[in-house]
This record gives structure tokens, sequence and C-alpha cells, in this order.
């Protein structure tokens, strides 16, 4: 089993993303508002980030925050969840996209797959 982590920074995918992994019997999944650090340093203004700020047009993201989707994934279902993303979101290999990356699990309770 692996612990299968997006973080979607094109958030506007989000409902045909869910859509898709429906469809396509992945269910499970928990989704959590997340804020990257350059978003974070760069809404608190920190005096001592001058160097990140004259930076900022290169390191803005478009998006002010970004979804933290995980779940629980059989190793097999783990290539058909990359697939889905990259066709949703048009790419994880595009700037600003998201990323996907997992965990192996070695014990899990209260979910069956």
């Amino acid at each position: 089993m692996k612990l299968v982590t997006i973080i979607l920074n094109k958030t506007e995918c989000l409902e045909e993303l869910l859509e898709e992994f429906s469809e396509n019997k992945i269910c499970g999944a928990t989704i959590i508002d997340s804020k990257g650090m350059v978003q974070e340093l760069i809404e608190h203004d920190h005096e001592d980030m001058y160097f990140l700020m004259s930076l900022r047009s290169l390191l803005t993201p478009t998006h002010k925050e970004n979804k933290t989707i995980i779940m629980v994934a059989k190793d097999e279902d783990v290539e058909r969840i990359s697939r889905i993303v990259n066709d949703v979101t048009g790419g994880l290999d595009k700037p600003d996209t998201g990323i996907l990356f997992t965990l192996p699990i070695d014990y899990v309770e209260g979910i069956s797959l």
C-alpha cells in the first residue's frame, strides 16, 4: 500500500480531478487547504526576506493557496492515479501545476481496500 500525496496548485482542476477519481473507482481521498512556503513568506512580507521579495515575479505563483489531497492506495493503483492527475492538470511537468509523491504504508486500520 502507498500513501499518495498530491499538492495541487491548479486548484481549478480539483472538481474534475475528483470526478475522474470517482469514475475510476478511486475513493477515500482527504482534501486539505494548504499554502506553500513562498506564498506564506510573501504574504507576511518579512523584513529579512528582501532578497526573496526581489525575486517575487519569478517565485510568486499565480495562486494564493493549493489543495493537498492524500489517499491510501493499492500499489497497482498508483500509476492510474498519476495518469489521471496528469491528464486533468495538463501535466505535472508544467510549472506551477503541482506535485505527486508516494510513501510506503506498513499498517493501516479503519479502511478496506
